[in-house]
C-alpha cells in the first residue's frame, strides 16, 4: 500500500500539481501535442494490446482483405452527472479508419472476413440503493459474464463489513442475481458468427476487468485484448503493420465459480478459462505471430 501510494504521488508531484497546481497556458502548448510524445504514446497503446487467440494463423490480415463488420447495440445509460444517453446501434470502429486498412462491406456474404470491436462485461458497481431501501443490504455481485448471473457460491457471510454508516456488518451478495448492460456484444459475436459460417471472425475487446469467455470464445476465430487505445492500434496490430507483444496482466477465470472460491490472499490461485485451442488464459499469457510469448521471467512464487 505504501508502494502504491509513492507511485501515485511521484507523479503528481513530477508534473507540479502539488506545488503548482494551475496550468501554464505557453508550457502546455510546448509540451502536449508534442510530435514525440504522440508516438511514444501512441506505441505504447502498441505495446499493450494481447493476442489471445489466433486459430489457423488468421491474423495478420492481408491488405485490403474484404471485412465485413456489423453496427454494435447500446443500451440507454445515465452518467455520473445524471445526464441520460439514449439507446443507439452504430459501427464501434469509424469506417473511414478501417477503409485506411481493408475494404469495407456491410453484407457478410461478400465479406472474406468479420471484426467485431466490443467491450468486457459490464454489470455495475456492486451496490444498488434500491435493494437497501426495499431491506437489503445493498450489494450485488459484479459479473463477469455476459449473461444473467446468480452468486449461488458466494459466502454467506462477507469478510469486510463494520461500516458504522451500515446497519449490517454482513455485504454477502449470495444467491442475488445480476445483469449486464452489454449482454448484446455477446450475441453480436454470435450472431456475426452465424452470418459469416466458416469465415473467420476477429474479435477486438476493450477490457477493464478479467471477463469470463466460455460464452464467446468458440465463435471467435482470434481475440485481440486492450485496456483503451485507439481504434487505429488495433488495426495496425489486425493489418500486420505492428506485431502483439503484450501479456495478460490478470488471470482470466474459467467461470464464476472460479471467481467466488478463489482466496483473496493467495495469488495465482484461479481456475483459468482454457480455449478451443489448447492455450490457458492465465497470467503472462499472450500470443505473437510464431505462437506463445514466453516471459522472460517467471512470475510464479516458490
Amino acid at each position: 500500500m505504501e508502494q502504491s501510494a509513492v507511485r501515485l504521488l511521484k507523479n503528481i508531484f513530477q508534473v507540479g500539481l502539488f506545488d503548482h497546481p494551475y496550468v501554464d497556458p505557453v508550457n502546455t502548448k510546448a509540451v502536449v501535442g508534442k510530435p514525440d510524445f504522440l508516438k511514444k504514446g501512441y506505441e505504447a497503446q502498441l505495446k499493450s494490446i494481447v493476442m489471445l487467440k489466433n486459430s489457423k494463423n488468421v491474423l495478420p490480415l492481408k491488405e485490403k482483405i474484404k471485412v465485413f463488420m456489423a453496427k454494435r447495440f447500446y443500451p440507454s445509460s445515465v452518467n455520473f452527472l445524471g445526464i441520460p444517453s439514449p439507446e443507439k446501434e452504430e459501427y464501434t470502429i469509424d469506417i473511414s479508419t478501417l477503409e485506411k486498412y481493408f475494404t469495407f462491406t456491410d453484407k457478410a456474404e461478400e465479406a472474406d472476413v468479420a471484426l467485431v470491436a466490443i467491450s468486457n462485461p459490464a454489470s455495475g458497481i456492486g451496490y444498488d440503493k434500491n435493494d437497501l431501501a426495499k431491506g437489503g443490504n445493498g450489494y450485488f455481485p459484479i459479473s463477469l459474464q455476459y449473461g444473467d448471473y446468480k452468486a449461488d457460491s458466494a459466502r454467506a457471510v462477507s469478510l469486510a463489513g463494520g461500516d458504522p454508516l451500515e446497519k449490517t456488518n454482513n455485504r454477502t451478495y449470495k444467491n442475488k442475481t445480476v445483469k449486464t448492460s452489454n449482454i448484446t456484444d455477446a450475441d453480436l459475436v454470435r450472431n456475426t458468427k452465424k452470418l459469416m459460417g466458416d469465415k473467420p471472425v476477429i474479435v477486438a475487446i476493450s477490457i477493464s476487468n478479467p471477463m469470463v469467455f466460455s460464452e464467446i470464445e468458440s465463435y471467435c476465430d482470434a481475440i485481440l485484448l486492450d485496456f483503451g487505445v485507439q481504434h487505429q492500434a488495433i488495426l495496425d496490430i489486425v493489418s500486420g503493420k505492428s506485431e502483439p507483444q503484450a501479456m495478460l496482466p490478470m488471470q482470466m477465470p474459467a467461470n464464476m465459480v472460479a471467481v467466488e472460491t478463489q482466496y483473496e490472499d493467495v495469488p495465482f490461485d484461479m481456475n483459468c478459462y482454457k480455449d478451443s485451442d489448447g492455450n490457458v488464459y492465465d497470467f503472462a499469457f499472450g500470443l505473437n505471430w510464431k505462437g506463445v510469448i514466453k516471459p522472460a521471467k517467471s512470475y510464479r512464487l516458490n
